[in-house]
Parts: C-alpha cells; sequence; structure tokens
C-alpha cells in the first residue's frame, strides 16, 4: 500500500480513496508518471481531474523521498600496475 492516498470526490461531495493519482495531479506536482511511479506512488491512467488536496499531498510526500533519497558517491578506482607482456 502506498503512503500516499488520492482522494476522489463524488458528485454530492463525499470523498473517497482513489485508485491512483491522475496524470494532470502528478504534472502539477512538478513531477513526470514514470518518476512518480519510482517512488511508488500510484498512477491511475484513466483520470483526468485534478484535485488541489491531490497536488498538495504529493508535492509534500514526494518532497519528502527525494530528500530522503540517499545520494550515490562514486568510489574512486583502485590504482593499477601497469600488465606484463607475455611472449606467445
Amino acid at each position: 500500500m502506498a503512503a500516499v492516498e488520492p482522494k476522489v470526490f463524488k458528485t454530492d461531495r463525499k470523498q473517497r480513496h482513489g485508485k491512483g493519482f491522475s496524470r494532470e495531479e502528478i504534472r502539477k506536482a512538478d513531477s513526470s508518471p514514470a518518476e512518480a511511479l519510482r517512488f511508488g506512488v500510484r498512477v491511475d491512467f484513466k483520470r483526468k481531474t485534478a484535485h488541489e488536496e491531490n497536488v498538495e499531498a504529493l508535492k509534500a510526500y514526494l518532497k519528502a523521498k527525494i530528500a530522503a533519497k540517499p545520494k550515490v558517491v562514486a568510489k574512486p578506482k583502485a590504482a593499477t600496475k601497469p600488465g606484463r607482456k607475455t611472449k606467445s
């Protein structure tokens, strides 16, 4: 289960849990669907609506995930000795 849940509003303004965030909500949160999937966010490709509550929740979640992402440090290469030539 994802750590962030999308909300969908019914016509009578009642809320229910959504199946995923719409592409428009992800774009408004300054992300892409591929990046959201890498961070474990569910994407509902059928939805076309964008709710501001979902955009704000997604922004906060992605900001926390990016901040917690470990930095990759390149290891220095070990010094190698020059190879010896062998007679064939």
